[in-house]
């Protein structure tokens, strides 16, 4: 065997391995502890199908407190499987509702998705779950959104602007966004009144917060790997007539760091914001900066940190590239999301 074959054998077991799932322990996944309805369709938007599994505990002690994932990946990689493991460890060890969504990504649709449209996907979601989350013995007033790293982003973005609603599809004009679903029943003047979009907490995993410093930064370049891991060209988030510079309000009205509102005009729910202490991604400056910004606007938030972790501790798996795996990385930090939302749900 030559070098040059022993080099793409290598490469070819990298990859291979870098997601590999080992045997799951039943104290991280007791399927005697739930139900679940999988790739339960929630909307479609342009001829895309948007699922989610939606987990519900076997313990009759319902109706239970909804958790709302969303995935991470750059917005450009992944889909709700590897959030798979973190849900199922949540309702295996915690009487919560946990539903798993599905969004589009940027390289959908011949890579013409634009991030408003991922924001309406993830708005529209929590409307759905709100006006259908009684199926599965989910409690439509107690609702918690939460994700990892562009998860993390669009949770905040449905605490922070859950507001800024239009039933136009005009958000290059209004910076407005439009939910991919719309419960029958709600009036356009019901869906952009106060409340529409309330949460009741909101845990953010290594978020990434200001997209228009890291747009000025190349996030819309080959700069940015995730592009490349996604397999499609760089491009402009809103398309190609658009750009930071130019238009920096597209960009600002979907970075939460630049939407938080004061509290004396909107009070935000509880939220706990967690990070690795070895990230190389979302620095410790970016996390502890947002957690400034909200308490300078009235707002607290509870910091954690995951000492000796990267990126990526609460994926399905294990990644050699990135040096996790889900048993040793992910159960303590979901505990200490479970302790902090039981500490509001059920003190």
């Amino acid at each position: 065997m030559n070098l040059k074959t022993r080099v793409v054998s290598f490469l070819i077991v990298l990859l291979l391995s870098a997601c590999s799932a080992k045997p799951e322990l039943l104290a991280n996944n007791n399927p005697n502890h739930y139900s679940v309805a999988q790739d339960v369709l929630w909307a479609s938007a342009d001829g895309i199908d948007l699922t989610m599994d939606i987990y519900t505990p076997t313990s009759g002690a319902g109706p239970y407190p909804v958790i709302v994932m969303f995935h991470g990946g750059g917005w450009l990689i992944n889909n709700k499987s590897i959030m798979d493991q973190s849900a199922k460890y949540l309702v295996s060890n915690a009487q919560y509702v946990v539903c798993n969504v599905n969004y589009r990504l940027l390289t959908d649709n011949n890579n013409s998705v634009t991030l408003n449209e991922i924001v309406d996907d993830v708005f529209g979601s929590v409307l759905w779950v709100k006006d259908q989350i009684t199926l599965y013995r989910g409690d439509p007033a107690r609702i918690i959104v939460t994700g990892d790293s562009a998860g993390a982003h669009l949770s905040a973005m449905v605490v922070n602007s859950g507001t800024q609603l239009s039933v136009r599809s005009d958000f290059i004009a209004s910076q407005r966004f439009t939910p991919s679903f719309i419960p029958a029943h709600m009036s356009a003047e019901q869906l952009v009144q106060p409340g529409a979009l309330d949460v009741q907490a909101a845990v953010l995993n290594y978020g990434a917060f200001n997209l228009y410093e890291s747009s000025l930064r190349g996030f819309e370049s080959w700069r940015n790997p995730f592009w490349f891991m996604g397999g499609v060209m760089p491009r402009g988030l809103f398309g190609e007539n658009y750009n930071v510079l130019d238009q920096p309000q597209l960009y600002k009205a979907v970075s939460p760091a630049l939407t938080i509102p004061d509290a004396s005009q909107r009070k935000l729910p509880p939220m706990l914001i967690t990070r690795g202490s070895e990230d190389g991604l979302i620095t410790s400056d970016a996390v502890l900066g947002y957690i400034r910004q909200l308490e300078s606007s009235g707002h607290k938030a509870q910091f954690w940190e995951h000492k000796g972790r990267g990126h990526a501790y609460l994926d399905s798996g294990s990644n050699m590239m990135l040096g996790m795996n889900f048993e040793d990385d992910a159960p303590l930090a979901l505990d200490v999301m479970i302790a902090f939302l039981d500490n509001i749900f059920y003190p």
